[in-house]
């Protein structure tokens, strides 16, 4: 309570403070502000040559690229695909091949990307290429200020920390401390996976003895609508006998000694009526 006593009276003093400039500078002399223009008409400039870098900074893009090639032998192409990777300075990343077919995952720089994808026509022959590019530029922009937002914050917690005197003032605010301290690092390592995309493309190569054929083209339409439809509902008949089948044997184990204890009492209730009535 005594440390937002102290924040409200601080802000208070700063506004107050503000409002004795603003009035001391409307109650100047014209001639005293003709003498203070030039200097704001420089800092105004000043601003504005800060701002443009910003608005002209270059757009970031995670680049992607997929290329299949054919070749007689898999295994020495994904094996001069890492060394092209390498040369650029990139490195390989996930890898599946046999002796009829392959693929591989490798990161390049962005820059390099390319180079590298018109240089596998050296490989193998290409029979599918396609390249992507994302633009991220307003996502790191965004976390970028959430960084600078969330480390101020949590400068001011620190302060208050250090000012706090009562046992229940430091639980509280370490507690918070330690909420926006882990925000911090949770924005500063997604600042870092998306600028670590940015730097290093993906791409992907899959490589087989015979052309490997192009993904077919989502079709529309009511038969596409119809063979998907037809193929959910045996879905969910599969497996509504694949639990059938599961319960089968708890249905067979304790249902017949069940149904035996039924019939029995049943036959209790029958002849102790029967002998009732004779």
């Amino acid at each position: 309570m005594g440390i937002a006593m102290l924040a409200v009276a601080t802000a208070g003093c700063s506004s107050n403070m503000s409002g004795g400039g603003t009035a001391a500078q409307d109650a100047a002399p014209p001639q005293a502000a003709q003498q203070k223009a030039p200097q704001q008409e420089k800092q105004e400039n000043n601003a504005g040559q800060a701002v443009q870098p910003v608005q002209q900074q270059e757009r970031q893009l995670v680049r992607t690229a997929t290329v299949d090639l054919r070749s007689d032998d898999v295994l020495k192409a994904i094996g001069q695909v890492k060394d092209r990777a390498t040369a650029v300075g990139g490195f390989a990343g996930q890898e599946n091949s046999t002796a009829k077919s392959g693929s591989v995952t490798v990161r390049v720089p962005s820059s390099e990307l390319d180079r590298v994808v018109k240089d596998l026509a050296s490989v193998g022959e290409v029979t599918r290429s396609e390249v992507r590019s994302e633009d991220v530029t307003d996502q790191l922009v965004d976390v970028e200020a959430r960084i600078a937002t969330q480390k101020a914050s949590v400068e001011r917690l620190r302060v208050l920390f250090e000012r706090a005197g009562t046992t229940a003032e430091i639980a509280q605010i370490e507690a918070e401390l330690t909420k926006r301290q882990a925000e911090l690092e949770s924005q500063q390592r997604r600042g870092e996976s998306l600028k670590g995309k940015v730097a290093m493309a993906t791409l992907t190569v899959q490589v087989a003895t015979v052309p490997i054929a192009p993904p077919k083209p989502e079709e529309a339409g009511f038969l596409s609508a119809l063979s998907g439809g037809w193929s959910a509902l045996l879905a969910v008949l599969n497996g509504i006998l694949i639990a059938f089948g599961a319960l089968l044997p708890f249905l067979v184990a304790l249902g017949v000694p069940a149904a035996v204890v039924i019939y029995l009492l049943r036959r209790r209730r029958r002849v102790t009526r029967m002998n009732e009535a004779g």
